[in-house]
């Protein structure tokens, strides 16, 4: 900076050590600036582990939210604080079936940013031989049809998101895929986010990959989110008696798309009532308890005492079924609920006290909602959304509260 030299400084009594000041600040905040910019470029994605990510690091991020609201009074709280609130300049597209829970998703006139809130009418759809053939109908609880209700919700995130880039003219960096009936319990972690491979939950794979949730760049992602379309690719390579997670893995396969599995803090809420013990000889499915100290990586979950934990746990000897892939059930991390029956009485305290009070406040005002207040709370969701696909907010309401005492 020869020439500052040059720079003239007024002579009156106190003006000079006033510019002095303000070109050392000035020269300080080039030489910031410098470095800033001639720094490893990678250095600008390591993130703190104690601090929350911020979307503006990576990009323009999209999350989808997919699946039916039925216990959303519970996940509801977690996703908002541990999802959406952690990317708040993400944008927000939901795709859920209309019944009489979806008057919960009102819960997201919280969240930072929604773009679209797609509440379609169920409607059957149709099979075809193909798809006869590539899945194996005991596979799923509501067998081939409710994996293509499945599918079809999933392959409504690209549908939106893709509408939303043409509007205006631009492209998302990276997709997040994950469920309506996902309870988590700690923040979503921007490490988790690989642009080379498509990221999904670690266990729970049953024969293929875990698929309750991914993270993807939007290349990989159209690709992991085509699960309806590419079904023909499936059945022209000979592929036939797949389930959700082993179809999920060869259609990642066929693209040549590589897979990286990691640990997430989350698990699904679930009101299946399976078998307990859950004996690797019987295929049985272990429902953890949500006081699990985790991660549970999308495993099936409720609230409850747990019935298994430590040594009971070693014994059902759950690491003998490699490709089955439980969750990770080491060093104490998992507890186990006998699911064989509904959700045990007492089950809102157990939930206090796991989720914390202000969990279970938001579960109690849903609890006793009136159809007056449904409304409005909905019609504030319409109003929050850049657009709303779905009824009238007095027919969801209607619908989910008109039987409510």
């Amino acid at each position: 900076m020869s020439d500052s030299k040059n720079i003239r400084i007024p002579q009156g009594r106190g003006l000079q050590p006033m510019y002095r000041l303000l070109l050392l600040c000035l020269l300080s905040f080039i030489l910031l600036v410098f470095l800033y910019y001639n720094q490893d470029p990678a250095s600008h994605f390591v993130i703190p582990s104690v601090q929350y990510s911020s979307t503006s690091r990576v990009g323009r991020v999209a999350i989808c939210l997919v699946g039916g609201a039925r216990r959303f009074e519970l996940t509801g709280p977690t996703i908002l604080k541990h999802v959406l609130n952690v990317f708040p300049e993400a944008d927000l597209f939901v795709h859920s079936n209309l019944d009489e829970n979806s008057f919960k998703l009102s819960l997201l006139r919280s969240a930072p940013r929604v773009i679209e809130m797609r509440i379609r009418r169920p409607a059957v759809l149709n099979e075809t031989e193909e798809q006869r053939m590539v899945f194996a109908a005991s596979s799923s609880p509501n067998g081939i049809q409710g994996l293509m209700q499945y599918f079809d919700l999933v392959e409504g995130c690209p549908d939106m998101i893709g509408a939303q880039e043409s509007r205006g003219s631009f492209k998302y960096d990276w997709i997040v895929r994950t469920r309506v009936d996902g309870y988590w319990m700690g923040p979503l972690d921007l490490k988790t986010f690989k642009w080379d491979s498509y990221v999904v939950p670690e266990g729970s794979r049953y024969g293929g990959l875990n698929d309750r949730l991914g993270i993807g760049n939007r290349s990989f992602s159209t690709v992991a989110l085509s699960r309806l379309s590419l079904l023909p690719r499936l059945a022209s390579a000979g592929f036939h008696d797949l389930n959700s997670e082993s179809s999920f893995h060869e259609q990642l396969k066929l693209f040549n798309i590589s897979a990286v599995e990691l640990r997430f803090p989350f698990c699904i809420l679930s009101d299946r009532q399976i078998g307990y013990p859950p004996m690797p000889i019987s295929w049985g499915i272990p429902v953890a308890s949500i006081s699990s100290p985790g991660p549970l990586s999308g495993a099936y979950c409720r609230p409850c005492i747990p019935q298994c934990k430590g040594k009971c746990i070693e014994k059902l000897g759950l690491d003998k079924m490699k490709s089955w892939s439980w969750t990770e059930w080491r060093n104490g991390s998992l507890e186990l609920c006998d699911a064989s029956g509904p959700w045990q009485e007492g089950w809102e305290e157990i939930f206090k006290k796991d989720a914390g009070i202000a969990a279970a406040n938001v579960m109690h005002k849903v609890k006793e909602m009136k159809i007056e207040e449904c409304v409005q709370e909905v019609e504030g969701l319409k109003r929050k959304a850049e657009r709303w696909n779905g009824p009238d907010p007095i027919e969801i309401c209607n619908l989910g509260l008109s039987q409510v005492g």
